[in-house]
């Protein structure tokens, strides 16, 4: 089950692309938008990292901050990052400890097969560290304008 609104956001430190640890407590007191994604250079998430790409300056400008997480390994992000010049971190949760802390780890079905994968989320997280919004459905193709749209709430 995934959390909800209201929840506290789990805290999680996790290497990105470059191998840094990312944790969430640094950003206390700031909004931290998490995105969950399947699988690196895949044309799903593909498009929801370039959008969130092309939208990195906007959301800046709201206060946010942007962090989106799969299982892939910090070598496979560091690959997707470049080839898609993507200017925020792409956190690897290779144990997918953060994953099932968040709920988004689960059975997926695709073309009749059935299997344990990252489900599309996203979660914005308040200043407060609670967690004051969640997008479940995601569509990959306008979901940045979503979530720049809910940080200008």
């Amino acid at each position: 089950m995934a959390l909800q609104v209201g929840d506290v956001a789990p805290e999680f430190s996790l290497p990105d692309q470059s191998g840094n640890s990312v944790s969430l407590s640094s950003f206390r007191g700031q909004r931290v938008v998490i995105y969950f994604y399947p699988k690196d250079d895949t044309p799903g998430c593909t498009k929801e990292a370039c959008g969130f790409r092309d939208q990195y300056t906007q959301l800046q400008a709201k206060g946010a901050v942007l962090l989106g997480v799969s299982a892939d390994s910090v070598k496979s992000h560091a690959k997707f990052a470049r080839k898609y010049e993507l200017p925020f971190p792409l956190l690897a949760d290779e144990d997918h400890q953060i994953v099932r802390a968040y709920g988004v780890w689960g059975e997926k079905k695709f073309m009749g097969r059935t299997y344990e994968g990252i489900h599309r989320m996203t979660f914005l997280i308040g200043a407060d560290g609670l967690i004051s919004h969640v997008w479940t459905k995601v569509k990959p193709e306008i979901h940045a304008a979503e979530v720049l749209a809910a940080l200008s709430k």
